[in-house]
């Protein structure tokens, strides 16, 4: 049978020998066309990457749980939203997240973006069916553990947020930093520039003294040499 989830998808939903349940996502759209089907692909990549026996191991862990979820939704969202043609600032700004941080989910450099990126290779092949096995009543307390994760989800982005800020606020002061030494640099080669400028005048001053001081030495033997013939001169005369 089929059922409308809340993001208003068609789902194939069976039921095995067992008793599970069984979601066949092979009819979500892959190059999904407005927000409908963006969520529809989003919905599919969060459902199929967090079913994987990995993902599940990892979850269990209250920690891990929250980091995992906050990460698969956003890689997930980033994803879909590129299928869909979306600019990779127009992804950040929907999300809540840095262009680097899009970046790095999309070209597959976080853990988060090669599942995701797997999980929609299932679907291209139509290869994602999940069986999940089919619980008739909520155990005691699912509702208060739901809320703990959903305050956990939201005190790691919100983390998550704070760190990006305080990421960002540190490259601008690298970068003020970086213009200051370039700055620094400049001044440096300007006054070595000056430097050579006032070491070559003062060379010349230098080879002009000592030209003047042998020309001056040559008047004054010249002149020694008049005066002692004009005073051979007197005394003979």
């Amino acid at each position: 049978m089929s059922e409308i989830n809340p993001t208003g998808e068609a789902t194939n939903i069976g039921t095995s020998g067992s008793g599970d349940v069984l979601i066949d996502l092979s009819n979500i759209p892959l190059k999904p066309l407005g927000k409908r089907e963006i969520s529809q692909l989003e919905m599919a990549l969060i459902i199929g990457t967090l079913y994987r026996p990995e993902i599940l191991e990892l979850i269990h862990d209250p920690v891990e749980r929250s980091t995992w979820v906050d990460s698969l939704a956003v890689a997930a969202g980033a994803y879909a939203r590129m299928k869909a043609g979306l600019p990779v600032s127009q992804i950040a700004e929907e999300l809540g997240r840095s262009e680097t941080t899009i970046r790095s989910h999309l070209n597959m450099k976080t853990k988060a973006g090669k599942l995701i990126h797997e999980t929609y290779e299932k679907l291209k092949k139509g290869e994602l069916k999940l069986l999940i096995p089919f619980i008739k009543a909520p155990a005691a307390g699912f509702e208060d553990q739901i809320k703990v994760l959903k305050e956990e989800l939201e005190k790691q982005r919100e983390k998550n947020r704070q760190l990006e800020t305080r990421v960002n606020e540190l490259t601008e002061l690298l970068k003020h930093r970086e213009n200051e030494v370039q700055a620094l640099k400049e001044e440096v080669n300007r006054l070595q520039n000056e430097l050579e400028a006032k070491s070559k005048e003062l060379n010349t001053c230098i080879d002009n003294n000592r030209l003047l001081k042998e020309r001056i030495d040559g008047f004054m033997k010249n002149l020694y040499k008049v005066l002692e013939e004009l005073q051979n001169t007197i005394n003979t005369g």
